[in-house]
């Protein structure tokens, strides 16, 4: 054999690890690892990452610009939306057209096509997905379109007309999930289908496929009415049971926002968490939400914000470390300076939180990784509209929230540098 083909070769045979797709995420302790390497990781949330690739080629093309931005700036974990339920008039909601389950038990085999393409090109890349099966909340149908479905009425939807809509009704509604057995059979349908998927594209089984990371029961569970407390423990552990007896290689979580979930009850956090079948904690910290500042006055509070995440994040990573569990924060957002949404406005606060935010994964061993909240991409808020309507491209803010609010433009470069800082130090 010629000795330059000998020395091509034996070069090829070194590279291709580097090219090799990564294994399985598992659990040591409080911390991931990878094919026997410690796994830490700054991630975003890329809810729609599922959706780009049905809007045929352009959808495509964009969905692969996207990962190559994000891979190049060191950001290889995606928090996605597996696909919406159910069929609505709700303005704010995922299109009818995008949705996974448009009735019970019957499901979009276009949209999951979706969804294969993404993960097909995750593995091109070593990249790696955590996905979320449902949601609490209306913008991509949820558990209550499970209520729907059996009976239970329109559920009582954020900004609708005539004040049918308030946070009490919006408790008292969904609470009501997890007393509804059809609703919660009807799930398990929903789940089993995708746990069986085999991808159309490379022919892997989901289940066998190292692209996925982990599987999320439900986005920011809530048992939302105390007396409802019981029962949606009861449904947690179900639902985790029914994926661990279908998938052994996959780390399962519950997609938890923390404490607040349960109106500060500590004890239902840490009861969710304790199951056997769920491998990692995960809280979730919004400033604005929880009313940590008010209006616009970011930098009045800004203080307050640091002082009140630093506390959510030490109160729940004490938590993981007495379970021996990792814990993983995977949402968190600030709006850019004085609300505004245009890209090439001043994103000052929110880098200056992303950083301390960075710090505490960086500095907790016991905080395997972050996922911000969210990559935008290279879509673009209309001048003029506030709101996303059907036709628009997604972005990082879902349909019923202020189209960029807490999405992060591939435009925005001083917090790309933040970004890029701490993927760096976590390699």
């Amino acid at each position: 054999m010629d000795k330059t083909f000998k020395l091509l070769l034996l070069s090829l045979v070194i590279a291709l690890p580097a090219f090799a797709q990564q294994g399985f995420v598992k659990v040591e302790g409080t911390r991931f690892t990878v094919d026997g390497r410690p796994y830490r990781y700054i991630g975003t949330n890329y809810w729609y990452g599922g959706l780009l690739a049905t809007n045929g080629e352009a959808g495509k093309k964009r969905l692969k610009t996207e990962l190559d931005f994000l891979k190049q700036h060191g950001v290889t974990n995606l928090r996605v939306m597996v696909g919406a339920e159910g069929l609505t008039d709700y303005k704010y909601r995922t299109p009818n057209e995008k949705v996974l389950e448009p009735e019970a038990g019957k499901f979009n085999e276009d949209i999951m096509a979706g969804l294969d393409y993404l993960l097909n090109e995750l593995a091109k890349r070593k990249m790696k997905a955590v996905l979320h099966f449902t949601n609490t909340w209306e913008w991509s149908g949820g558990i209550a379109q499970y209520l729907k479905w059996n009976g239970y009425g329109e559920q009582p939807y954020p900004k609708s007309l005539g004040g049918y809509y308030s946070w009490d009704k919006l408790r008292q509604y969904i609470s009501q999930f997890y007393s509804c057995k059809p609703c919660m059979d009807e799930l398990d349908t929903y789940i089993k289908y995708i746990l069986h998927r085999t991808n159309s594209l490379n022919g892997k089984k989901y289940i066998d496929d190292p692209a996925i990371m982990a599987w999320e029961i439900i986005n920011e569970p809530r048992p939302m009415e105390k007396v409802a407390v019981p029962a949606f423990e009861a449904w947690m552990s179900h639902v985790s049971a029914l994926v661990k007896s279908i998938d052994k290689n996959h780390l399962l979580t519950t997609g938890s926002e923390g404490d607040i979930a349960s109106d500060f009850d500590l004890s239902v956090y840490q009861k969710i968490h304790a199951d056997k079948n769920i491998d990692y904690l995960t809280i979730h910290i919004w400033p604005k939400n929880w009313n940590w500042f008010k209006d616009t006055a970011i930098n009045a509070n800004y203080k307050v914000i640091l002082d009140s995440a630093g506390k959510d994040i030490q109160k729940h990573l004490q938590v993981a470390k007495q379970m021996n569990k990792p814990m993983v924060i995977e949402e968190f957002g600030l709006p850019r300076n004085l609300h505004v949404y245009t890209p090439g406005t001043s994103t000052y606060n929110r880098d200056h939180f992303y950083n301390f935010i960075f710090s505490k994964v960086l500095n907790n061993p016991g905080i395997a990784g972050c996922n911000f909240w969210a990559f935008a991409g290279i879509a673009r808020p209309i001048p003029g509209q506030t709101f996303w309507k059907d036709g628009d491209e997604f972005m990082g803010d879902p349909g019923g929230e202020e189209q960029g609010l807490n999405s992060v433009f591939d435009s925005d470069e001083s917090t790309w540098k933040v970004i890029e800082k701490y993927t760096m130090q976590l390699k």
